[in-house]
Parts: structure tokens; C-alpha cells; sequence
């Protein structure tokens, strides 16, 4: 059986066919998107309908955002006197669309303002004081800060004291005391009654700008999608429409430096999803922060020049292959560290680092996470600063802020959230970070072999799934947090026509059958699993998304796997008469029946690779689980058949190498038998070592079938070997040849060998499952 990587969490509640009949009726959809709806809770006709419609009634009213009024009354003031206006942004997706908004916003009125987003190295995330300090020395008099701020206290408040004002627009976590600033606009404001908490600092710049324009900006509704979907805030209430319409302003190409942007990436000409934002968009934006400037972002969404904006295009998107190698570099250091005996014994992971790029360990410590299923921190710095920089990633069952904020002294600089937060802390007290991470993961009973949930939304049959059907579940997205993609389990008849692609064969192809119909499915990074599912095709699962696919001018729906299981034991035929190298390439546990084998194939085999020598002695209480692959033949089928029952394997490959193949050779005849023994009495005395050819030759007769007939008369007591001599031994006690230990291993050989390597495959596999499922049987039983 091969397991899923994820635990497969069905829909708790039965749903009512009556109800999805009513909705798909009411909404016109198909009742796979209908059944979907239900079981995300819109669960009545007014519901559905509510959450399917899409129109600016959606957008709520910006003056309900605490200290709105206040805000636009300070902005409008400040243009009307010609006042210095600097726009303080963030360098993160999110950061740089709500710097773009607001800068484009107040120029377009007229305002003497600029922008400025801090540099992640130089200056941190958030209000700067040395930069804020600066800002009073240029007279500047407002400052608006975008998708930061809220935690800026002590730079707010002494800009303040020094005669600028700051509103402060932001969207983050909020903390117990608050910046003394001129305007708080923030959607989770305490007291406030604005109906949405999650706008994100895009969403925020956006209402501001809508009353100092006095109109909903549309031209700007790209950059709130780009925004809100890369800072994965939920895409419910207000968000879904603004997302929605910002992709069709995406689409129709109005701005110059994104189009430039959507070239580089591929995408020029496309109808833009979320996706293509998430996956390829806001990763180049956040590139240049965490590399370079984020300012150089800024002036791509602003510029109108066509030059300029393709020559910061492909800059941006060098910044990001280099972001990428640096991610890969990093983590296959890191990874190591992860590996130690040490922390594989641990629940959590600080993994620590030297001149690691400090702007993508949080994307190292995500993989990490990925990867061990740990809350991790990954830190680095040069050899000879006393303090660590870095980032940390968690899992939902601890949160990572908590956990690290109850000791909060340890710490040079920190800040988070539940899944993430950044960090500066002496070299001295990693030891103690350490231990206070690892004691936290203990009270929240934190398991790390827990594989993670996945929350699936219905089971369907492969002949379920059509064109019709993926253009309505396409009517629930924009797809993100708190609305993810539909999952379903697809449960085929069968898996057909499966295949490696891609330039190192990493990915699957194959297509789920059903009755009616073949469905394309792909399943990345999978490659590996072709023989697996090859072996057992009708015992496949998978889990997956539904799109269309267009190819040659013919769309056809498609399933992109998310995991997969088979609930069947794989059993693959690689019998062979040659072992080699590359026989032992794959991970997996090699078992042995004779130690003579493994010997032969030792020098093949890396230091690392697990291996069972069993010699003939299957009498082994211990299961074997895991990947197994079986070298050579056992001798006996019934003792095999025994063993076999007893293991647990995940999958299991069979070579079943033989050197010497005594069903072949079969057993000699009563004549030939006769002939040799005659041949010893007659001489008493030979030399194998010399007189073997001439013997062979004499006796018309194999090599293997007269050294089997010596070692049977050796056990009889007929003849004695010494030093390669047979000697024949005067008046031996008669005896008939089948009671020899050699004959009967023989004859168990034979059997054997005709079982398990003369069998057609298919008969094989078949057998060797039944002997597999015994054990388990007899549990049930």
C-alpha cells in the first residue's frame, strides 16, 4: 500500500440531495459546485446567491474605518497648503501595490508628494526612526504610512513631538498601546464598526484613496488583487469582489509596468487568475524586497514608459531566478542541519546559518516546515556579529508568536504572527531559543509524524467531470484563505496510459478511467510512483483540483493531483538473471535469502542503504515495512510463504536472481543416478580439481547435476570429500537418494523457482498479494 502524504478529511455531514437540487436549480449550477457550496456553509438558496453575486453593492463604506474622516480632512489640508507629503510603504507585494496606490492617488490631485519603502537590510520592517529623523530635516509634514505602522510607536511619536503629522493606514496585528499618530485607519480598529477585519494594506490604501477621489478608483483595482491575494488574507466578503474585478483589469492591460511584468513571466495576452498572481506575480514583487529595493517595484507599477518598464521587468525577474537559487542553496544546507540525530529527535527546529541571504530564510524555514512537518526558525549572520537574523514558520497546532513572545527578553528585535515571525537574537541565547521552542511544542502536545490534514470537498466518479462542471466551481473563486480551491477525491475504475514527463521524467501523466470517459491527470514531482501505479492500476486514488486544458485549439477537463494513494500493495516484476549497479540505485530496503548474494552485490550498495540477510533463516518475528525489494530466490516456498504473510511492506519489487537454477537442470533420472554412483565404486580416488572435465565427459553428464549427486552421496555417507578428492566409501549403508538434506532442498528448489521465476507476471503479483493480505485477514477474522 502506498500511503497519502496528507490526511484525507472528508465532509463531516451527509448532505441532502434535495438541497443541492434546490441550489443548482436556483443558482444554475451543476450539482458538484452546488454540493461544494453546502458544504462550505452556504447552505440555503439566499446564502448561495448571496455569495455567488459580485457587484460594487459588496464594496462596504469607507467612512466607517476609524478615523477615516480625520485622515482625508489632514490629506486634503496638507495638498490645498502644498505641504511635503512622503507615502512610507513596505517591501513585500502587498507593501508595494499599497505605496503605488497611494502615491499615484495624491499626485493625481495635485499633492508635492514622494514614496519611500524601507530597505529590509538597512532600515527593517515598519516606521524607522534614523528615517523618520530624516524626514523632519527635509520638512517633510505628513507622512502616510501604507501596510505599515500600527506598531510604530516610539518613531510615530517622536515625529510627532517634532512637528509632522503621521496617519498611519495598516492592517496588522494590534498591539496593546498604540502610536500617538494623527489617523489610525485600520479595519480591526477596537470600538470600530467596520464589517470586515481582513482587508489587506492594498484594501486599505484602496477605501482611503476612494474618498480623496470620491469615487471607486478601478484603474487601481489591479494592484488591490495583487496586493490582497499575495498577502493571503481572506478572499470572503468584500476581498472576493474586489479580487474578482481586479483581475479583469489585470487582463484588459491598462498598466504599463505590469504588462511589461506579465511578458517576463509568460503571461503576456492571458486571462490572469489567481494563481498566476500567487504562483508568478507576487513572487517577483517580493523578490526585489527581499534581495535588493522594493523601491524599484514602486516605480515599475508606476511608470508610463514602455522602455523603462520592460528594462525593470527583466531586472525583476533576474532578481527572482537569483532569489530561487539562493532559496535551493540555503535549504540543501539547512536541510542537513535538520537531519542531525539532534533534531531528528526533536519536535522543533532552529537551524543557524553563516552569511545565509537573510531576505529568504522565511521561505527556507517554509520548506523546512514542508519538508519535516516542525516549527522552524532558520537564523544566520556573519562571523563576527554577535546577533542572529531570521526568520520562523510554523504548523497550526502551535502558535509560533505565543511561544516565543512569553520570553520575550531573549530577543534583540521580534514581531509575528500564529505561522510566522521575524527575529534578531544574541548568538548567546540560541541555546536557550532552543529550549523554550522545544518546551512549547511539548504543552501543545505538538506531533511532528501527524501527517497534515486535507480537507477534501466531495468524492467523485471520473464520469462526474465535464467542461460544464469546472466552469461553475470557476463561479466560487477567486480561490485563496478562507476560500481554497475545491479538492476532490476522484476514486477511477482504473489508472491508464501512465507516463514520466518533463526533462528529468519527474512529473506523471497518466488518465483516470471510467465508465464513459478518460480524464487527463497530472500529478508533479510524482515521477517516481510509475511503477507503483503501473503495478496495481485499479487501486488508485487521488486527490486533486479540476481545470481545462486547452491543446491544438480542443479543451478537455484535466485533474491536477494533489496526493494520491493506493490502497493495494504494488508488487513490481523486475526479475533477473544479472545484478547490477543500478538495481540498487533506488531507496528502498534489499533483502537477502543468501548471504552468499550479498556478498557478490556488496561492493554496489552505499554506505547508507538499508539490507535484511536472511541466509534461509525466515523464522524472523520482526515486519519489514517501508519499500522492499527482494534480490534473490529462496530456496523453499512454503518457508517464503510463511515470511511473506508476516511483512507490511508499502510496495515490493521483486529481482528473484538465481545463479544456479535447479528447475532447469531438474533432478537426474534413476539411470543417471546409478551410472555415477557405478562410476565411484569403480573409482575410488578422484581429483575434481584435475579429473572434473574428463569425468563430465565420461559420464555424458552437467557439471551442476554431477555436483549435485556428490553432495547427496557426501550426505549419504557413500563417498567423502577432502580437499576437492572424492573418495568412495567401501560398503556404505543403502540408502535411498531422497533421504539426502541436499535432494529435498532440491526438490523444495524446483518447486520454488518454478513458482517464482517460470510464473507469468501477472500470475506473480497476484499470488504474491494474497500471501501479503493473509496476515491482515486474519486480523479482521
Amino acid at each position: 500500500m502506498l500511503k497519502s502524504k496528507y490526511n484525507w478529511q472528508m465532509p463531516k455531514k451527509q448532505i441532502d440531495s434535495k438541497k443541492v437540487t434546490e441550489i443548482a436549480q436556483a443558482c444554475d449550477l451543476s450539482e458538484v459546485a452546488a454540493t461544494v457550496l453546502i458544504g462550505r456553509g452556504y447552505d440555503t438558496v439566499e446564502k448561495a446567491t448571496q455569495f455567488l453575486k459580485l457587484d460594487p453593492e459588496m464594496i462596504h463604506d469607507p467612512f466607517l474605518l476609524h478615523d477615516m474622516q480625520k485622515a482625508v480632512d489632514r490629506i486634503q489640508a496638507a495638498i490645498v497648503a502644498n505641504e511635503k507629503i512622503v507615502v512610507y510603504g513596505d517591501y513585500d507585494a502587498d507593501g508595494v501595490t499599497s505605496t503605488t496606490i497611494m502615491f499615484e492617488t495624491l499626485n493625481e490631485l495635485g499633492a508635492d508628494v514622494d514614496y519611500f519603502v524601507p530597505d529590509r537590510f538597512k532600515d527593517g520592517y515598519g516606521p524607522n526612526m534614523a528615517e523618520y529623523q530624516q524626514f523632519i530635516e527635509n520638512g517633510v509634514q505628513l507622512m502616510i504610512t501604507v501596510d505599515n505602522g500600527v506598531a510604530g510607536n516610539e518613531p510615530i511619536n517622536y515625529a510627532v513631538t517634532h512637528g509632522m503629522d503621521v496617519i498611519v493606514t495598516d492592517h496588522h496585528e494590534m498591539p496593546k498601546e498604540l502610536p500617538n499618530a494623527t489617523a489610525i485607519v485600520h479595519p480591526r480598529y477596537p470600538g470600530s464598526h467596520y464589517p470586515f477585519s481582513d482587508l489587506s494594506g492594498v484594501g486599505v490604501a484602496f477605501k482611503v484613496a476612494s474618498v480623496l477621489l470620491d469615487e471607486v478608483p478601478e484603474e487601481f483595482l489591479d494592484l488591490v488583487a495583487i496586493g490582497t491575494i499575495g498577502d493571503l488574507v481572506s478572499l470572503t466578503d468584500e476581498n472576493r469582489f474586489l479580487v474578482t474585478s481586479g483581475l479583469k483589469v489585470m487582463s484588459e492591460g491598462q498598466r504599463v509596468g505590469l504588462n511589461a511584468l506579465l511578458k517576463v513571466c509568460g503571461l503576456e495576452g492571458q486571462e490572469i487568475n489567481e494563481q498566476d498572481i500567487g504562483f508568478t506575480i507576487a513572487p517577483r514583487l517580493n523578490a526585489v524586497g527581499r534581495i535588493g529595493n522594493a523601491g524599484e517595484a514602486v516605480e515599475l507599477l508606476t511608470t508610463f514608459d514602455d522602455e523603462k518598464a520592460d528594462q525593470i521587468a527583466k531586472h525583476i525577474d533576474s532578481v527572482n531566478e537569483q532569489r530561487k537559487q539562493l532559496v535551493s542553496d540555503i535549504y540543501d544546507e539547512a536541510v542537513v542541519q535538520a537531519q542531525t540525530p539532534e533534531n531528528v529527535a526533536r519536535k522543533t527546529l532552529v537551524i543557524t546559518g553563516t552569511d545565509w541571504h537573510q531576505g529568504v530564510l522565511g521561505i527556507v524555514a517554509s520548506r523546512l516546515v514542508e519538508a519535516t512537518g516542525k516549527p522552524t526558525i532558520v537564523l544566520s549572520a556573519a562571523e563576527t556579529e554577535p546577533n542572529f537574523k531570521g526568520s520562523g514558520r510554523s504548523v497550526e497546532a502551535l502558535n509560533l508568536f505565543e511561544a516565543l513572545n512569553s520570553q520575550r527578553d531573549l530577543y534583540v528585535n521580534f514581531g509575528g504572527h500564529h505561522m510566522a515571525v521575524g527575529l534578531t537574537i544574541a548568538k548567546t541565547n540560541v541555546e536557550a531559543l532552543r529550549q523554550l521552542l522545544e518546551k512549547s511544542a511539548d504543552g501543545a502536545q505538538l506531533n511532528p509524524n501527524q501527517i497534515a490534514p486535507l480537507a477534501i470537498d466531495e468524492t467523485l466518479k471520473v464520469d462526474q467531470i465535464s467542461l460544464q462542471v469546472i466552469q461553475d466551481l470557476q463561479r466560487l473563486g477567486p480561490f485563496g484563505t478562507d476560500n481554497p480551491i475545491p479538492e476532490f477525491e476522484i476514486d477511477p475504475e482504473q489508472v491508464v496510459n501512465a507516463k514520466q514527463i518533463g526533462a528529468d521524467k519527474s512529473h506523471l501523466k497518466f488518465q483516470l478511467a471510467g465508465k464513459k470517459q478518460q480524464i487527463d491527470t497530472i500529478a508533479f514531482q510524482q515521477g517516481a510512483l510509475l511503477p507503483f501505479i503501473q503495478a496495481v492500476p485499479d487501486h488508485v486514488k487521488v486527490v486533486g483540483t479540476l481545470e481545462s486544458n486547452t491543446w491544438r485549439n480542443q479543451t478537455k477537463p484535466q485533474v491536477m493531483v494533489k496526493d494520491l494513494l493506493i490502497d493495494a500493495i504494488p508488487v513490481i516484476d523486475k526479475r533477473t538473471t544479472h545484478l547490477s549497479l543500478q538495481l540498487f540505485s533506488e531507496p528502498a530496503t534489499y533483502v537477502f535469502f543468501h548471504k552468499i548474494t550479498y556478498k557478490r552485490v556488496k561492493p554496489y550498495l552505499a554506505a547508507d542503504v538499508k539490507t535484511v540477510v536472511l541466509d534461509g533463516n525466515m523464522q524472523n518475528d520482526t515486519s519489514l515495512t517501508g519499500n522492499l525489494t527482494l534480490v534473490d530466490c529462496p530456496d523453499s516456498i512454503s518457508k517464503f510463504t510463511n515470511w511473506l504473510s508476516d511483512q507490511e511492506p508499502d510496495s515490493l519489487t521483486v529481482y528473484f536472481y538465481q545463479k544456479n537454477n535447479a528447475y532447469l537442470d531438474g533432478m537426474p533420472n534413476r539411470e543417471q543416478s546409478g551410472k555415477v554412483f557405478k562410476f565411484f565404486v569403480n573409482h575410488p580416488v578422484i581429483d575434481l580439481k584435475t579429473q572434473l572435465p574428463d569425468v563430465i565427459k565420461h559420464l555424458h553428464i552437467t557439471q551442476s547435476v554431477l555436483v549435485f549427486l556428490i553432495q547427496v552421496f557426501s550426505e549419504l555417507k557413500f563417498v567423502k570429500i577432502e580437499n576437492g578428492r572424492v573418495s568412495y566409501i567401501q560398503n556404505p549403508t543403502p540408502q535411498k537418494l531422497t533421504e539426502a538434506p541436499a535432494y529435498k532442498l532440491r526438490e523444495e528448489q524446483i518447486k520454488t523457482q518454478e513458482k517464482l521465476l517460470y510464473s507469468k507476471s501477472a500470475t506473480l503479483k497476484t499470488w504474491i498479494q494474497e500471501q501479503l493480505a493473509d496476515k491482515n485477514e486474519g486480523v479482521a477474522d
